[in-house]
């Protein structure tokens, strides 16, 4: 009688199983679409960093002690990208995702603002940890964003541009 014929790659499915999660951690970020109008076409441009993964997103990050969602969304705008005048306009809402870091399972609420991009635009310096920052048309912010959530964001906030009438 001849053995059957071992499964490839099982031993491999074994060593790649990740450990058991043994705890759930809640973290709150802010941040903020930004947006400018081109100082030459008069059209919208959103205002996006690269990660250190080189995805494209919004300028966010964790609320710190003593802060509350917006101010925070202005301070990590400001450090993110060196944008140093800003008008926080209006909350859009707030996205909830999960990811998972080593053994603990992150549960991250985002709180996002519509914020208009004052003074000097062009003047932008991206936090050491980011690969990029960068101004671009709506339709490639849309393109470039990797998360859906986000891109539907984006869209809310340019509905409330166009309805104010800026």
């Amino acid at each position: 009688m001849k053995r059957p014929k071992p499964i490839q790659g099982f031993k491999k499915l074994i060593k790649t199983r990740k450990p058991v999660i043994n705890e759930v951690i809640r973290e709150t970020t802010s941040g903020g679409i930004v947006w400018r109008r081109n100082e030459k076409t008069n059209d919208i441009e959103i205002l996006l960093i690269q990660d250190i993964k080189d995805r494209w997103t919004i300028p966010k990050g964790h609320i710190e002690p003593g802060e509350n969602a917006r101010q925070t969304a202005e301070r990590e705008i400001q450090e993110e990208t060196g944008l140093k005048k800003m008008k926080v306009m209006n909350w859009l809402g707030k996205i909830n995702f999960r990811y998972r870091r080593f053994n603990s399972l992150i549960l991250m609420t985002t709180h996002i603002y519509l914020v208009q991009a004052l003074g000097d635009t062009n003047d932008l310096q991206k936090e050491d940890i980011m690969n990029g920052v960068k101004w671009m048309s709506t339709a490639d912010a849309l393109e470039a964003i990797e998360y859906e959530d986000i891109g539907t964001i984006i869209l809310l906030g340019l509905k409330k541009i166009r309805d104010a009438g800026l």
